[in-house]
């Protein structure tokens, strides 16, 4: 039997359906980056289920006490971040601020949740 395999090598028609799939993953960020609406409020539930809410077109900065520890929100410029905290990974505060509807920033340590709406 004689083997027909092109040895790893790309054909046009692959190259195409490559090239339109990435296109089509690029028009769909693209989409919902851009089109999708910004934040005016920021909805901050803590670990006994308490509910802040705060605009986000008023800068501030202010800590939080939560479970068993802190974070320090601050709203600037329209958008929302941690950029401080006392729990082991700080991962929130790693984080990059957000600003747009359905967004969020969790502490998992702290039960922290920010979400902008």
């Amino acid at each position: 039997m004689e083997d027909k395999r092109q040895g790893g090598k790309l054909k046009k028609g692959d190259f195409l359906l490559l090239l339109g799939v990435l296109a089509l993953c690029g028009a769909i960020w693209a989409a919902v980056h851009f089109l999708s609406p910004a934040g005016k409020k920021v909805v901050i539930t803590d670990a006994d289920k308490t509910r802040i809410t705060l605009p986000l077109d008023e800068d501030m900065e202010q800590r939080f006490y939560s479970g068993d520890g802190w974070n320090v929100v601050q709203i600037k410029d329209g958008k929302v971040s941690v950029i401080s905290a006392d729990c082991p990974e700080r991962v929130c505060v790693h984080h990059s601020a957000i600003d747009t509807v359905g967004e969020t920033i969790i502490c998992l340590p702290h039960q922290l949740v920010i979400e902008v709406e």
